[in-house]
């Protein structure tokens, strides 16, 4: 079990980690962030609009199925984005360099760490 700066710190760890967050989807809001090199107040209210898109989606096709995570690749980039299975309205947001990163390990490290955050 790891509270906040233990998930934000861990998630840095990745390989190609520029930056993490913690988001409040339902306001926008960045509850947590690390990392440098982007502006993660507006990634964060950006992607925010991404997930509800996503979220509202999924219900009107009533897939009754959950989000585990969403990939957005840039040239230079990945963008991880996983909504907390425990606590909803939340999600995790990891800022990656692509050159340095392994996806696959990438997205396997935000799913253990996803799973053992506690707020």
């Amino acid at each position: 079990m790891a509270g906040l700066n233990e998930t934000l710190s861990a998630l840095m760890t990745i390989d190609g980690a520029q930056a993490v967050a913690l988001v409040d989807y339902e306001s926008g809001m960045l509850l947590g962030e690390a990392g440098t090199g982007m502006d993660m107040e507006v990634a964060a209210a950006g992607n925010t609009e991404v997930i509800r898109a996503k979220m509202k989606t999924a219900k009107a096709l009533n897939l009754n199925d959950t989000i585990e995570d969403m990939l957005i690749t840039l040239g230079k980039a990945y963008h991880i984005m996983r909504p907390v299975a425990n606590k909803q309205g939340l999600f995790l947001y990891l800022v990656l360099n692509r050159d340095k990163a392994n996806l696959a390990l990438a997205r396997r490290k935000v799913q253990d760490v996803e799973g053992s955050l506690v707020l």
